[in-house]
């Protein structure tokens, strides 16, 4: 059945290929979907996707999405819809860049902040392994998909000793259309030698409706960058999002990541952390809140293939109704990686006797002189801290709220951009709002 789907999803969506690409991306592109189309979609039999079923993906009529979807915004939609964080703001539509609702100005000399429609028609190969490196190292259905079908997306590069100050923000919009659309979203960071920056992603849906957003980010940390690197998820509860965050530390980098995720019918998130160079640093944070029947996934793996590298990783899920929060984080530690120290912590809260949860976390160790640790917990809220605060006269409801506010709220804080932690509070506040937070 997986066959049959897989053959008439792919049918609406042929790559476009044609005199005006670069040989090296006609040929990805060709070489990309000849994957999907023999590979086929993972099934419940793929280990990494044992909870996360593509069939109700593959069982939508999906058209490409095409340009001219912006000419429904305004600048003041955009602005209502991701908030100003006080920098550069980048915005794609349906995949596409929309010079008219973005503002590119304030970046320090030498910073490249581009479409990669206008520059890719031109490129001589420089962009080749960027590009092509998430389908090339480790083939995967909707990451090759991307690499077939995607049109355009940002290209963000640093020079060596570069500090920019204010967030470079990409903001990729969702506008449902007549029939459920598909778009290829891609994002593609560079960042020099000792220079510093903080990227911010916002995945958002302008409008209800039904689509697919396949995402792809590539970043590359070279000797001694710092990185931050924030997403935040609220497409349409009706939607499905899909996406891979990739990431290359060199010698002493530092590499910081805060995902929150609210949205969508259907989402997964994975991320693909290679520690390359000695003394490298990576933190992962997260915070996801299905609700309803909404079912988000998270997958991580840190790589840590050099000596003395360093990684931290905490994610929180509230869970309430009949939603679904999966979580598989993998931390290997390769031959070689001497004196690696790694910690990973999951924990996760359900709201009600029908709220799911499934967490793996996994440790593979292939080294000696190495400090490891992982940990997870499920469990349900505190009732003597419930009863606590209903004896100081709050309401059961209100009592129960309280808590589990507090329970994501030390996600939030780790959010160090202030304006973004601003809006993903009421983001936050307004969901948990909404859940039953059952007794």
């Amino acid at each position: 059945m997986n066959g049959e789907a897989s053959t008439a999803f792919l049918a609406r969506l042929e790559p476009r290929v044609d005199g005006r690409q670069p040989v090296w991306l006609g040929d990805l592109r060709l070489a990309a979907f000849h994957w999907v189309a023999e590979q086929g979609f993972p099934t419940a039999k793929d280990e990494a996707w044992k909870y996360t079923r593509v069939a109700p993906i593959l069982a939508i009529p999906f058209q490409p999405a095409g340009p001219g979807a912006s000419r429904q915004l305004s600048a003041a939609n955009v602005e209502q819809l991701c908030g100003d964080l006080g920098g550069p703001r980048m915005v794609f539509v349906n995949g596409y860049f929309a010079a008219e609702l973005s503002a590119l100005k304030g970046l320090p000399p030498g910073v490249q902040l581009g479409s990669l429609a206008a520059l890719l028609p031109a490129d001589s190969g420089a962009l080749e392994d960027l590009f092509a490196r998430a389908f090339r190292s480790q083939p995967q259905a909707f990451t090759a998909l991307n690499a077939a079908l995607a049109e355009d997306g940002a290209l963000v590069r640093i020079p060596a000793g570069t500090r920019v100050e204010a967030p470079i923000h990409l903001v990729f919009l969702s506008a449902p259309g007549t029939t459920p659309l598909a778009a290829h979203p891609r994002a593609l960071v560079q960042v020099g030698a000792g220079s510093r920056a903080t990227v911010v992603e916002s995945h958002l849906g302008s409008g209800a409706g039904v689509y697919l957003s396949n995402a792809v980010t590539e970043l590359v940390l070279e000797a001694g960058a710092t990185l931050e690197h924030y997403k935040l998820q609220d497409e349409s509860t009706s939607a499905f999002h899909v996406a891979l965050l990739g990431v290359r530390q060199a010698e002493d980098s530092r590499f910081v990541a805060h995902s929150s995720a609210l949205g969508a019918a259907l989402a997964r998130q994975e991320v693909r952390v290679l520690l390359e160079g000695p003394g490298a640093q990576v933190v992962l944070d997260g915070l996801y809140l299905p609700r309803g029947e909404q079912h988000l996934d998270n997958q991580t793996c840190i790589e840590h293939l050099a000596p003395r590298c360093t990684s931290r990783e905490l994610y929180k899920g509230v869970i309430d109704g009949c939603g679904h929060g999966v979580f598989d984080g993998r931390i290997i530690v390769r031959p070689g990686a001497l004196k690696t120290d790694a910690s990973q912590t999951i924990k996760t809260l359900l709201l009600s006797a029908s709220a799911q949860a499934n967490t793996q976390p996994r440790l593979e160790i292939f080294a000696d002189q190495v400090k490891c640790a992982h940990g997870a917990a499920v469990g349900q809220l505190d009732e003597q801290a419930v009863f606590y605060l209903r004896s100081r006269g709050i309401s059961e409801a209100a009592a129960r709220s309280l808590l589990t506010y507090a329970f994501a709220s030390e996600m939030l804080e780790l959010i160090r951009l202030e304006p973004l932690r601003a809006r993903v509070e009421r983001l936050v506040a307004a969901q948990l709002r909404g859940l039953e937070v059952a007794a």
